[in-house]
């Protein structure tokens, strides 16, 4: 670790400018905070949040369709936890389920498939979010569904896809980013060639990073080597679980069920090919089409940055909300409802 950061130090003094590196996962915007990274590499170098929580990212328009499905009386909306408090255009899952919607927290979409086969007088709605982390867990539960026929098992699908977000973020003039600390269990799944453009077509360095300390210092360490190389490439720390071609086995059950779609990104809007829907033959599944809720013309909280910080424009402390308006115990916007996100992170490590 000493000889990284002595290296890191001194390749930051002969580049002898400024540099913003983005970490584009939520856990790692946590882990960088929890271990004190910014403490100890060189004041040059700015670490940026991205567009990595999946819960931030959530649109409100999603977020309102999954709250308008949950209140038919034969529904049963099951969700990850971290969902429950993230707001819509009035109100949140857990505020529906105060008025008597029934949503219920579940570890695993296999969970909702289980629970849908003994609740069989009613359909049960599983809110389908999350990056390509998750999204093959939901095509593994729906294999499974096919498989033994049951027919009261939906999804409401808002996932997102980690490439074409990063494409959009460096077609935007407003960010400026020298390079990427890309995701680790996202590239677990799809490996590091999707994100070959942003070496070959934008010429900015990224590494795929684990979580510990010191790996999180040597994937910063080997983005700078590029920066001071004047080369761009994408590379990999995390060689113990990452490979370049990913997981085929993943990727092909995903791409079975899913197909690429426009999605819209909360506080960014909408990015060409940056979601999955199901496909044509699936479609018995979606229940966005078995309940056609009504799209929302809701708008984000006024003031709330989110937006801005996950597109790394700003960080959580500019936002005028942070820390008086808006809390982990009361908050507005979804980078503080997360543990992932960006706003939360500040708040629970910033101050020291």
């Amino acid at each position: 670790m000493k000889k990284m950061l002595e290296e890191l130090h001194a390749l930051a003094g002969s580049i002898n400018k400024p540099l913003k590196l983005m970490e584009v996962c939520g856990t790692h915007t946590v882990e960088i905070f929890r271990h004190g990274i910014r403490d100890v590499i060189p004041n040059s170098i700015t670490l940026l949040s991205g567009p990595g929580c999946p819960v931030c990212v959530t649109s409100v328009r999603d977020v309102d369709a999954a709250i308008s499905i949950a209140k038919n009386r034969d529904v049963i909306m099951a969700t990850f936890g971290d969902m429950m408090r993230v707001p819509g255009g009035t109100q949140s899952l857990l505020e529906a389920r105060s008025e008597g919607a029934d949503v219920r927290v579940l570890y695993s979409p296999i969970d909702a498939l289980t629970l849908a086969q003994k609740e069989k007088d009613k359909t049960v709605v599983f809110f389908a979010t999350g990056f390509e982390t998750t999204s093959p867990l939901i095509a593994g539960t729906l294999a499974h569904a096919e498989l033994a026929g049951t027919k009261n098992f939906t999804i409401y699908a808002a996932h997102k896809l980690v490439p074409p977000a990063l494409k959009a973020l460096l077609d935007s003039p407003d960010v400026q980013v020298d390079g990427f600390i890309l995701p680790g269990h996202v590239s677990t799944i799809i490996g590091t060639v999707p994100y070959a453009f942003v070496a070959t077509e934008y010429k900015k360095p990224s590494v795929v990073t684990g979580f510990a300390a010191e790996e999180i210092i040597q994937g910063i360490l080997m983005i700078v080597r590029q920066i001071a190389e004047k080369r761009a490439a994408v590379e990999i720390q995390y060689t113990s679980v990452v490979r370049e071609e990913g997981n085929p086995r993943a990727v092909a059950l995903l791409d079975k069920y899913f197909e690429p779609a426009d999605a819209y990104w909360r506080g960014i809007g909408v990015i060409p090919g940056s979601g999955l829907k199901l496909r044509d033959r699936f479609k018995s599944f979606d229940a966005n089409i078995k309940f056609d809720p009504p799209i929302s013309d809701a708008k984000e909280p006024e003031l709330c940055s989110c937006g801005d910080i996950l597109r790394g424009v700003k960080i959580p402390t500019e936002c005028p909300l942070f820390g008086t308006g808006c809390t982990p115990e009361d908050p507005v916007g979804p980078c503080m409802v997360s543990t992932e996100g960006s706003c939360a992170a500040y708040y629970k490590y910033g101050h020291r």
